[in-house]
Parts: C-alpha cells; sequence; structure tokens
C-alpha cells in the first residue's frame, strides 16, 4: 500500500509541474500522469503484489504518455512558417491536441460555391505550403473537403472529395508525393456553424488540412 501510495505521490508531483512547460510537454506529462494514475490503481484493484501494482503503474504511465504523432522541432517551424503565410487570411493554423498540425481553409479563401477549382487567392497558401512538405518529407497529409446542408447528399458527398482531390493534386503539381496525402469528403455531414444563416453555411464550406509526423 505504501509503494502505491509513492506512485501516485510521483504521478502527483509530474502533474503539478506542468505548470512551466510548453503546451506539448503539458499534454504529455498529463498523459504519463495519469496512466500512471490508471495503473496503479489497476494493480491495486486486481490485488496484485507491491512490485505488480508498481510494474503497472509504469506501463500505464508509459501508455499515458504516448501518441499516434510527435511534434518536433520540425513541426514547430512548419506551423510558423504557415502562420506567417496566412497572416490576414483568415486561414486557421494550430496545434491539435494529438500533435498534428491543422490548416483551417474557408470558403472565401479556397473555393466558390458548388465548385472543387481552386481560386487564385488560394494558391500562394498552398505554393508556400508544398514548400514546407518537401522540407519534411517525414510527414504525412491529410485532407478533408466540407460543404454546407444546401443540396442534397448526392451533390455535396462528390463535391466535398473533389475539393479535397483538387488540393492534393495542386500539391502534387509542386513535387509532393500523392502517396503521402490521403483524402476524404464529409459532405455536410460536420458542420462548425448553422447552416440556417449565410455566414453560417460559408463557415461549413471549408477544406481542412493535417499533417503529422508519426512516432519513430
Amino acid at each position: 500500500m505504501k509503494k502505491t501510495i509513492s506512485i501516485l505521490a510521483v504521478a502527483a508531483i509530474a502533474l503539478a509541474g506542468c505548470e512551466s512547460m510548453t503546451e506539448t510537454q503539458q499534454r504529455t506529462a498529463i498523459g504519463t500522469g495519469l496512466g500512471a494514475l490508471a495503473g496503479a490503481a489497476l494493480g491495486s484493484a486486481v490485488g496484485g503484489s507491491g512490485t505488480a501494482t508498481r510494474n503497472a503503474a509504469v506501463l500505464g504511465a508509459a501508455a499515458g504518455g504516448i501518441g499516434t504523432y510527435m511534434w518536433s522541432k520540425r513541426m514547430e517551424e512548419q506551423k510558423l512558417a504557415m502562420q506567417q503565410a496566412t497572416a490576414g487570411t483568415g486561414v486557421g493554423v494550430t496545434q491539435t491536441a494529438d500533435n498534428q498540425l491543422k490548416l483551417d481553409i474557408p470558403s472565401d479563401i479556397s473555393f466558390d460555391t458548388g465548385r472543387a477549382d481552386i481560386k487564385p487567392n488560394f494558391r500562394p497558401i498552398l505554393d508556400r505550403f508544398a514548400q514546407t512538405l518537401s522540407a519534411n518529407p517525414g510527414t504525412t497529409v491529410r485532407i478533408i473537403g466540407h460543404t454546407d446542408s444546401t443540396g442534397t447528399d448526392a451533390v455535396n458527398e462528390p463535391l466535398s472529395v473533389n475539393r479535397a482531390a483538387s488540393v492534393r493534386q495542386y500539391l502534387a503539381d509542386r513535387g509532393v508525393s500523392a502517396t503521402r496525402i490521403a483524402i476524404d469528403g464529409r459532405g455536410s455531414r460536420e458542420p462548425i456553424a448553422d447552416n440556417a444563416t449565410a455566414a453560417g453555411r460559408a463557415q461549413n464550406r471549408r477544406v481542412e488540412i493535417f499533417v503529422g509526423e508519426p512516432q519513430g
């Protein structure tokens, strides 16, 4: 029991130290700490010995700290480059909770209503994006197209896929291997705003691009 308490105390200290860490380090530490707590609790609940409980906590900590992607210096540099390239355009550039770089491209930048051909003011952004991808060949890319609720699924589903495909082709034409890029279309199924208003529909017509550096 004392060993279990010690493990929990260490996990608590690790969580308390998050205040001075970066956002990514905080997420990893929290995952590690919560994993340790869960592992220790499980080991104790099944009646394990002190050693078994301690081992369960270690395994839980490891599992809690591991994610699908890692946020490296290269990813941070790519994020900063895209923030500079998209400043003032309305494009959102963020780091997701699972350490992917996400670009949110609104319809007024990317595509006209009902069309899948890339608008001229979207091209410079994709040109810079292609450069960052070429400089980081170990990353993977996922492009997801969305529409508003205007029209039927028979129209919106292929339109959303075609928009993602247009972005992939544009990047491939600039030297990015198409095999690195997965595409998907969600039609109108995942709105982020109210489709009852023109402003809301404009927000829902969008493309999301995710870039991830897999764990080595």
